[in-house]
């Protein structure tokens, strides 16, 4: 196997394997944690209620309080903290930072110059406001992120979409968002199996006329399959009594464990605002 070949094994089946753990990872909702054993209801309700709070926040120290609290309560929630790092700050955090880098300079933000920096012979000016306003960005989009994803990971994708439908999101998007969750997950386990066969059948030398109509033709394979998958799902899911509406066995019941946690969270917000006034003052 050549070098090439074995680069685009290993990138096929790297994205394959990260698309899996970062979006179908409901074994971590199983787990016997503090988030999981709250009322998805509850959950969802505070979590958005810190979110809203997060994006109001101008102080650089309360948003990184509020981040260690995620990081606490991930490993409360028995979140393997690597696993959530990982899934956090890649993408919409990096993304971010990207956007805020440009704001650094004087010739976007004018202000204070804290030092200049020299490249390729231009001169670039560092101001205090401009360098504050991007880490105040970038702290905001990370932490309101985390607890976003610490939502989703800890709470069961059927769960999820009860608690959304009751929060009378309209039923259209809930059950598309519920129907696109389950076809990325086939559409994901399809192009393995099918890149396996491929290699097992016809190896890893392949001329790239041979390889371009083996591409074509699946492209087309799955084209019809999905057609025919979504009269079969509907189908099957009408003769299991479907109306759209998300259905979960379990009950959802409020505890004392869920009215202590709401209230830790409303004394938390009330703090934090109470905080970002005496910062204004």
């Amino acid at each position: 196997m050549s070098k090439n070949n074995n680069f685009i094994e290993h990138s096929i089946l790297g994205v394959l394997s990260f698309l899996k753990e970062s979006i179908f990872a409901e074994e971590h909702a199983l787990v016997k944690g503090f988030l999981q054993s709250l009322d998805p209801r509850i959950k969802t309700a505070t979590f958005l209620l810190l979110v809203v709070q997060i994006l109001f926040t101008k102080n650089i120290a309360i948003l990184l309080s509020l981040y260690g609290l995620c990081l606490l309560l991930s490993c409360w929630s028995h979140v393997r903290l690597g696993f959530f790092l990982k899934r956090t700050w890649v993408f919409i955090p990096l993304f971010s930072l990207f956007i805020a880098i440009p704001a650094l300079f004087s010739v976007i933000t004018p202000g204070e110059i804290i030092f200049t920096l020299h490249i390729a012979g231009i001169k670039l000016m560092i101001i205090r406001q401009g360098l504050f306003g991007a880490t105040l960005f970038v702290a905001r989009v990370i932490t309101s992120v985390s607890f976003v994803i610490l939502l989703s990971i800890t709470t069961r994708h059927s769960e999820l979409l009860k608690v959304l439908r009751i929060f009378r999101i309209p039923q259209v998007f809930v059950m598309t968002l519920g129907m696109c969750y389950r076809y990325i997950f086939l559409f994901v386990g399809i192009i393995e199996n099918t890149y396996l066969a491929i290699k097992s059948r016809v190896g890893t030398k392949l001329h790239y006329r041979k390889g371009q109509h083996i591409v074509a033709w699946n492209i087309a394979y799955l084209w019809n399959r999905s057609y025919q998958l979504n009269e079969d799902v509907y189908k099957a899911m009408l003769s299991k009594g479907y109306t759209g509406e998300p259905v979960i066995l379990n009950d959802l019941k409020i505890k004392f464990k869920d009215l202590l946690w709401l209230f830790f969270v409303i004394f938390t917000c009330i703090l934090v605002f109470y905080l970002n006034l005496r910062a204004k003052i």
